[in-house]
């Protein structure tokens, strides 16, 4: 981030010095491999989704094709385009080194690299985002509207994760803070002139297994149906995600169903028995057995969908919070109001340094607690503090600490109702 006046001349050189630091000339052969990375994502009404592509090597032309190495998969490119003011031109090709906007690509992501990674400088890893918000319009006829809206700014900002819970009649996203509401709220009514508003941030909790158990599923009615499986749930190491493996023969569950099976896992964890995203654990197919007449597509979804939710049900859940890392530069007549504070909030303090009557205090802080924390440390200093925070990872909440929800929309648990919503026998309000 770069500040200055642009009318006074002030803060001009740094961000001349910034551009060349960061937006380095491109120093390979034109001929080499095509090496770019997804900056930005765009709608626009005749050319649909354009993806701002800066290009660190070789070159694009229009028809070319091009691997997505993020998303492992071939794109092509139809055109590509320059931004002059608010309208696009033609040039039909990129350089290394250049920005332009290419169209063709339905799929693509911010973040995503395309080409060879290895010209590609630094980390392109997101921030993740925290908080939850829900999305209310000012008038309730623009509820489908709103939800349309948010579902293409989801798809060019995939962090703000949008999910419509039809049963609830509740719209959601998600932020890394509340003056992305703000922005959101603007962009809502100027772009799509729908007027909206956002409730109170929530903190995103996470869950995690508290012991191991077994997840078992027989869906074998009514016919035509048949997936039976059978999943040992572990606790993972913290921060290592989502760890699943199968040691069940193709013999009996088909590779097809098997492939079925390891791409619903995610989705089958999006809530937990506490209503959060589930993480750190492992789940393994330990058992399990399809039929040569009555096993259908989506039959090993629905299946692990159920054994999933009753293994972690088995197991126990572990509430995990939001932690931050934080560094505050103050006054030294301060630190204790400042420590005391921070106590307060449940966090962590490490050896103070102080220095010509300055005082550094570093440590690790809830989310949860620390929301307002800027506001309260601006005003027991007298705005003389300086901080710093930043994302440290998830930890298990104390005891008493913490908030679980109910399941939103039918939950796997509610077997019967779960399995005619699946089969199309219950249709969800929208």
């Amino acid at each position: 981030l770069f500040c200055g006046v642009a009318k006074s001349g002030i803060g001009i050189d740094s961000l001349l010095d910034g551009i060349v630091d960061y937006l380095p000339a491109a120093r390979t052969p034109v001929d080499a491999s095509p090496s770019g990375v997804v900056f930005r994502l765009d709608h626009d009404a005749k050319l649909g989704r354009v993806a701002g592509v800066r290009l660190f090597a070789g070159r694009l032309e229009n028809r070319d094709r091009v691997l997505n190495l993020t998303a492992d998969r071939v794109e092509k490119v139809t055109q590509i385009k320059k931004l002059l003011g608010n309208r696009y031109e033609d040039t039909g090709v990129l350089n290394a080194g250049d920005i332009g906007f290419v169209c063709g690509m339905p799929d693509v992501q911010i973040g995503d690299i395309l080409g060879d990674a290895g010209p590609v400088p630094g980390s392109y890893e997101l921030n993740e985002p925290l908080l939850s918000v829900r999305a209310i319009p000012a008038d309730e006829a623009d509820h489908a509207k709103l939800a349309q809206a948010l579902q293409q700014l989801s798809s060019e900002d995939p962090h703000l994760n949008f999910t419509w819970f039809d049963e609830e009649r509740e719209l959601h996203v998600k932020i890394m803070g509340t003056i992305q509401t703000e922005i959101l709220t603007e962009v809502l009514e100027t772009r799509f002139g729908i007027p909206a508003r956002f409730d109170e941030p929530t903190v995103l909790y996470k869950e995690t297994p508290a012991s191991t158990g077994y997840g078992i599923e027989r869906y074998t009615m009514p016919k035509p149906c048949w997936a039976i499986v059978k999943y040992l749930v572990e606790p993972g190491e913290r921060g290592s995600g989502v760890d699943y493996s199968s040691t069940v023969s193709v013999n009996d569950i088909k590779a097809k169903y098997q492939s079925e099976i390891a791409g619903s896992i995610q989705d089958a964890l999006k809530q937990g028995i506490k209503g959060w995203e589930v993480t750190d654990l492992k789940i393994t197919l330990v058992e399990g057995s399809d039929h040569v007449l009555h096993s259908r597509s989506g039959n090993f979804k629905l299946a692990t969908n159920i054994a999933v939710l009753k293994g972690l049900t088995e197991t126990g859940t572990i509430l995990l919070e939001p932690i931050l890392s934080y560094r505050i530069e103050a006054p030294e007549s301060f630190i204790g109001k400042i420590t005391a504070e921070i106590a307060n909030c449940r966090g962590t303090v490490e050896p103070a340094q102080t220095e010509g009557g300055q005082v550094v205090v570093s440590g690790r802080i809830p989310l949860a607690t620390s929301m307002d924390f800027p506001i309260r440390l601006n005003s027991m200093t007298g705005g003389t503090a300086k901080y710093a925070f930043h994302y440290a990872g998830y930890e298990p909440c104390p005891h008493g600490e913490g908030i679980a929800r109910e399941y939103k929309g039918i939950s796997p648990l509610d077997r019967s109702k779960y399995i005619l919503k699946m089969r199309g026998a219950i249709i969800e309000a929208v």
